[in-house]
């Protein structure tokens, strides 16, 4: 059934298949980014907001200015190094920001509510990782009661991803002809991908095994985890 629906977007691909996905679906009543500190962020949020202006979405970039400040995490410009490696390394968990899911799902649910939206979008796919708390199954159900039960309009999580690879959504989007050369992935936040931290590592793996082309232009082409593959 066809809702009213605000979208998380970072400007990663995973968020703006999302949000060309949800306008195919939804009535997409506005899209929401945040500032909070982290290496790449004024690498990604005008990545989404490109998308918005084309799809002539709303796109409100709210600060987030205390994580940043507060929160200890190799993912924010306070940090220390991002590790190279694949996500499922133990060295992976310096890049957990404590609780930026819970954190960015409680004000996105009060900014759907204030935008008369009904339901909340979030790009959450099958391969996300269980080194993240604040991705877990469990996590992700408790959040979505608690953004039902503590609005008015009952704002429901939906997770159009969650049992799909982050291949199979590289596949959507270029379905719907998603410009994946104006969106990112890459933790460290330089000029281009690194294309060697978990993020670049992943979306290297995910156009490969969808057989589409990856337009991103990387600063390492050495091999990936064949293991993987």
């Amino acid at each position: 059934m066809k809702k009213q629906v605000v979208v998380l977007v970072s400007g990663g691909m995973d968020s703006v298949v999302a949000l060309y996905d949800a306008r195919k679906r939804h009535d997409v009543t506005g899209a929401v980014s945040f500032n909070y500190g982290s290496k790449h962020n004024t690498c990604e949020i005008p990545m989404a907001a490109y998308h918005c202006r084309k799809l002539k979405i709303s796109h409100r970039v709210i600060a987030l200015d205390f994580v940043g400040k507060l929160f200890k995490s190799d993912l924010l410009k306070s940090g220390g190094a991002i590790p190279d490696g694949h996500y499922e390394e133990e060295t992976m968990k310096q890049t957990v920001v404590p609780f930026r899911n819970g954190i960015m799902l409680a004000v996105a649910a009060g900014y759907a509510e204030s935008a008369s939206a009904h339901a909340l979008v979030i790009a959450a796919h099958a391969g996300d990782h269980a080194i993240y708390p604040d991705c877990r199954e469990q996590f992700m159900n408790a959040m979505g009661d608690a953004m039902r039960l503590g609005t008015y309009a009952e704002v429901e999580l939906l997770r159009p991803f969650i049992r799909m690879t982050k291949a199979q959504i590289a596949a959507r989007g270029h379905k719907l002809h998603v410009n994946f050369s104006k969106t990112w992935s890459c933790y460290k936040g330089g000029k281009i991908h690194c294309g060697t931290c978990g993020t670049c590592v992943e979306r290297r793996e995910a156009f490969k095994l969808a057989h589409i082309p990856d337009p991103t232009k990387y600063a390492s082409l050495e091999p990936l985890p064949t293991r993987l593959l």
